[in-house]
């Protein structure tokens, strides 16, 4: 049974983005599985490995992922008490943390950028690369006129 609703649905650029965000999240635990992370686990991981040696400071992060600081503060908790990260005291600001990853939290994010890498590159075969880039454009077009607002 269709609802009335279904028609608008259909047109919105703004539910299908939402829909296929949260399809994307599942899809990003479904492939994280195995190592137990959520989807903003493997996203903190993958930074910190691309960021070394440079530390990190969970406000980076927070603004990079452009989510809260407590929704930051929640994944860096848990990927601490994983083992896979570390934080310490910034020596020049006692009131901020610096991150680095652990030797397993880097065989981890390694292990997270191969399952991330093998995704896009079903997209591509699936969508193909001009038709993602596109379409990046058009999203960021969009957030921009949101942002804007």
């Amino acid at each position: 049974m269709t609802m009335r609703i279904d028609a608008f649905l259909r047109e919105s650029p703004m539910f299908a983005v939402s829909r296929a965000a949260r399809r994307f999240e599942a899809l990003g635990v479904e492939v994280l599985a195995d190592d137990d992370l959520g989807f903003m686990e493997g996203l903190v991981l993958t930074a910190l490995f691309f960021e070394a040696p440079r530390l990190v400071k969970p406000s980076q992060l927070s603004g990079t992922f452009r989510t809260s600081r407590g929704n930051i503060s929640h994944c860096i908790s848990s990927l601490e008490a994983k083992g896979l990260l570390q934080r310490r005291i910034d020596p020049e600001d006692a009131r901020a943390y610096l991150l680095t990853l652990k030797p397993q939290g880097r065989r981890c994010a390694m292990r997270v950028i191969a399952a991330f890498d093998r995704l896009q590159k079903g997209f591509e075969m699936e969508a193909g690369k001009t038709v993602l880039g596109d379409m990046l454009k058009t999203l960021r077009k969009l957030e921009a006129c949101v942002s804007a607002e």
